[in-house]
């Protein structure tokens, strides 16, 4: 990676904070991972812990977030979480990881002084992780990629907010310290801050899923008769979603980031691989069928790194990044798919074992192809805004 031109567009602290991340991670982050301190959900929260002393030691945590709260610009933000994904444990060792850099990112910007106090400085000092409890259980009809189907309920009582419910697919729900609460009031979607663990919330169960990189896994919720105080409602009943909208776009892209720095990695393991190891008479890259592969590999790497360059500029512009976000994320997650199922391929049996971190990259971006909105509902939503912008060009009613 430190080979590859800088975007003109990042600074020289973004910068220099990248190539210091990918040294750190190359030279202390990739050791760990052959730690066995991991279960079927990630790695153990010792482990976690462990690394980001590491990462405090270098000044590498949290650091597209300044000590003064601000935070680095989307472009310098893309080039240090490229870096940080070259392993999978490199986004929890600096403390860049889903959904802890979006729940940090809403809190910067929609939390009041004693909420970031409270909820927020635990998160960016790295000493506490957090859930987002919106997705609900398709089972019962509740919110998924349609949030407005949202069932879980919450109806004032005095000085608190009584909530109930039942949410599924938290990740990093069991261990975490801080919760972002989604229901639906009279005025419509509300979010709450919680601190957890908190009478009322329980996890049913964790699921068993095919990713294995987030502690605590994705969980099924149970919201029973949940008293919060009114003083952690997020801003104001009813403004949910909007507030949603602030988080939305910005982590739908760095997850894209993440994501190209793991499958950067998969790549050069590939290609090692494919020179080092001979068939019929020559190494495996001098076989076209293996070559074209890797070479397929380098240019969807390169278009993935301009969506997300291309989008983070426009985030960097003030735009809400809606409509460009959806586009990244298909076209990155797609394209980084691509790449992985490649690297699996060049390398045949080595690739599918644990050998090494290949497998686990493929199916690590499988999910990322689900989750932040399935390819299917973002293509939905982009043919929608095709079809309202052609009515209005062309005058249809």
């Amino acid at each position: 990676m430190s080979n590859a031109p800088a975007s003109v567009c990042t600074s020289a602290e973004g910068r220099a904070i990248a190539q210091r991340m990918e040294q750190f991670v190359r030279n202390v982050i990739i050791p760990y991972e052959a730690d066995p301190r991991r279960d079927a959900h990630g790695p153990t929260d010792g482990l976690v812990q462990e690394m980001r002393a590491k990462a405090r030691e270098h000044g590498l945590l949290t650091p597209h977030i300044r000590p003064d709260g601000s935070h680095l610009s989307h472009q310098d933000t893309a080039i240090i979480l490229r870096a940080s994904g070259l392993s999978m444990l490199g986004p929890l060792a600096v403390n860049v990881a889903a959904p802890d850099e979006g729940n940090m990112f809403l809190l910067g910007r929609m939390a009041g002084p004693e909420q970031k106090a409270r909820f927020l400085e635990p998160l960016v000092a790295g000493h506490a992780r957090s859930a987002f409890l919106m997705t609900e259980p398709a089972t019962e009809g509740g919110a998924g990629s349609d949030p407005s189907m949202m069932l879980t309920t919450a109806r004032p009582d005095g000085n608190h907010w009584v909530v109930n419910g039942r949410k599924a697919f938290i990740t990093g729900m069991a261990g975490a310290s801080v919760g972002i609460v989604m229901a639906r009031s009279e005025e419509g979607a509300t979010m709450f801050l919680v601190n957890l663990p908190m009478d009322g919330i329980r996890i049913e169960r964790v699921l068993d899923t095919m990713d294995s990189s987030m502690p605590g896994g994705h969980a099924i919720v149970v919201l029973d008769n949940v008293r919060i105080p009114a003083d952690q409602m997020l801003g104001h009943s009813g403004e949910g979603f909007k507030y949603a909208q602030v988080r939305l776009a910005p982590a739908r892209l760095t997850h894209c980031m993440r994501w190209h720095g793991a499958a950067t990695r998969a790549q050069e393991i590939a290609t090692e691989y494919a020179v080092r190891r001979q068939a019929f008479g020559k190494p495996l890259i001098d076989h076209e069928g293996v070559g074209f592969m890797l070479a397929d590999n380098l240019m969807d790497l390169k278009q993935a790194e301009l969506m997300i360059d291309w989008c983070a500029g426009v985030l960097d512009s003030g735009a809400p990044g809606t409509i460009e976000s959806s586009m990244a994320k298909v076209s990155v997650s797609e394209a980084l798919f691509r790449v992985a199922d490649r690297c699996v391929q060049v390398m045949g049996g080595t690739g599918i074992s644990g050998d090494t971190i290949v497998e686990q990259v493929f199916r690590e971006i499988r999910a990322f192809r689900i989750y932040d909105g399935p390819t299917e509902v973002h293509k939905w939503s982009l043919a929608k805004k095709i079809k309202r912008d052609t009515v209005t060009k062309i005058g249809l009613r």
